[in-house]
């Protein structure tokens, strides 16, 4: 075993693109949101402005899509002078529960990586979002078994993290996250002082991108894919 983890007990697992797809669908979903509302404004500038109300409703709608699909009626409002359609609005709603019936698509080596870790570690889930949401994707994944806890959380900051791992008593010498955002899987495990492996996605939500300066002041590993962390821990 890798002296580093030799302390390590029990594993937490990001969910959304760390398991399954998940950021490609909102990219998917903000073209067609651009195309709805094209007579009104770029979709460049759309976009920038989509994120801006994303950003200024997330204390009041939290994560998830039915928070971002809020933030697209009142942006589709707001920049039509409110003279935007019904069936445009009709629209903007299909197009969130056309992401909520999504099928769940695992990543590589995600079912083989659960069953060998599960053998040595207790796994846990640790996600953020919308709760119904969650569940659902979860049971879709069929990886439900493999959890010995499943956490839905508001956010994903250290005093989320202190909170859940003192109330399933775990030492943060004994916890390891796997994740795919720095900012919600990765710096806040490193700053209590549990240890953390970092698995990038190919598109990051601009909310969960950090600087370089918060990347290279701590002590994380980076692989690949899932499968790379049997090596690792091996």
């Amino acid at each position: 075993m890798n002296s580093e983890y030799k302390n390590i007990k029990v594993i937490g697992f990001d969910a959304d693109d760390t398991l399954w797809v998940n950021e490609t669908y909102f990219r998917d979903a903000e073209l067609e949101f651009a195309k709805l509302l094209a007579k009104y404004e770029t979709a460049n500038k759309i976009d920038q402005e989509l994120f801006k109300m994303e950003m200024k409703n997330l204390p009041l709608y939290g994560y998830g899509v039915k928070g971002f699909v809020l933030s697209m009626v009142e942006m589709a409002l707001e920049l039509s002078n409110y003279d935007v359609s019904n069936s445009t609005i009709n629209a903007i709603l299909n197009i969130g529960k056309d992401m909520l019936n999504k099928p769940v698509e695992l990543l590589d080596g995600v079912e083989t990586t659960l069953k060998t870790l599960s053998k040595n570690y207790r796994l846990i889930l640790v996600t953020k979002g919308d709760l119904l949401d969650q569940e659902r994707k979860l049971e879709k994944s069929g990886l439900t078994d493999y959890f010995h806890h499943i956490e839905v959380l508001s956010d994903k900051q250290e005093a989320n993290y202190s909170k859940l791992l003192n109330h399933l008593d775990i030492l943060p010498s004994e916890f390891l996250m796997i994740g795919n955002s720095l900012k919600s899987d990765i710096l806040p495990l490193v700053n209590i002082k549990a240890k953390a492996i970092h698995i990038p996605f190919h598109t990051t939500w601009l909310h969960e991108e950090v600087s370089d300066d918060e990347k290279n002041n701590k002590t994380y590993k980076t692989v690949h894919s899932l499968l790379d962390v049997i090596q690792v821990l091996n």
